[in-house]
């Protein structure tokens, strides 16, 4: 699905961005890593080179310029070029209504999940240019359309990178670049399962119990895992989603359904 393709991944902890690391090598991607911390990364790349494929990780804060070009750099020095890109780098401000939410935390938040991908982009773009083609796929929350108290802080950060999304698939399709957003529900991984543990001790039942109540929100019947809702991601990024661009894929097992 992504042979010849080059795709920088951001925010690869053990959730969500390993996964799509993993399944973009194994459909055939050159893979570049980043996030603060290498390793969730270094496990990646050892992952990937055992099934033969090609996966190097970068430390990178998306919030700071220099780093972003090195990060970009790396990509180019090492593959050629960038086709592809995923922002999913985040941060949380904690569960607090929005008012209550502490600003700064806020401002942490509007600074890595929207500022932060446009850092990643404005580098990655040009590259994509001279290519001649590019996918650019945001990470978005399913908050944003199915509003989920004390998300909020979070939630209006994402939903600033959903705009984004769509001005940048306006400004640069004309260079052969698309722009999409695959808006993820609840993913069964290690954030759920923090999740469910607090949840569980704070109201006195089960984790099994908190599991059962959301997954009863889905047609599915189950919460979907991050490994799973990675391919909604890789679809974007590849060619089989040429004609798709300014897009939201819902992926959140029918929890959500737009009208």
């Amino acid at each position: 699905m992504l042979q010849d393709e080059v795709v920088v991944i951001t925010g690869v902890g053990p959730g969500l961005g390993s996964k799509l690391a993993v399944r973009a090598a194994a459909e055939g991607a050159k893979v570049v890593m980043a996030a603060r911390s290498a390793d969730v990364m270094k496990q990646v790349e050892k992952d990937v080179a055992a099934a033969g494929g090609e996966a190097v990780g970068v430390r990178c804060d998306v919030r700071r310029p220099d780093e972003v070009a090195r990060l970009v750099e790396t990509a180019v020095d090492r593959f050629g070029t960038i086709t592809g890109l995923v922002n999913s780098a985040f941060g949380h401000p904690g569960w607090f209504d929005l008012l209550e939410t502490p600003e700064k935390a806020v401002r942490r938040s509007m600074d890595i999940i929207l500022f932060g991908a446009l850092n990643v982009t404005r580098e990655v773009v040009p590259h994509m240019k001279a290519a001649g083609r590019g996918s650019i796929v945001n990470v978005g929350t399913m908050t944003t359309r199915k509003p989920m108290r004390g998300e909020g802080g979070y939630a209006v950060a994402k939903a600033a990178m959903a705009t984004a999304t769509q001005f940048l698939a306006l400004e640069l399709g004309e260079h052969g670049i698309r722009a999409n957003q695959a808006v993820m529900g609840w993913l069964d991984g290690p954030g759920v399962r923090f999740y469910l543990k607090f949840t569980a001790e704070a109201r006195g039942i089960t984790e099994q119990d908190v599991y059962d109540e959301i997954a009863a929100r889905s047609p599915l019947g189950r919460v979907p895992t991050d490994e799973a809702c990675a391919g909604a991601v890789l679809y974007l990024l590849s060619r089989h989603a040429s004609e798709v661009t300014g897009a939201v894929l819902d992926v959140n097992g029918g929890e959500y359904m737009p009208a």
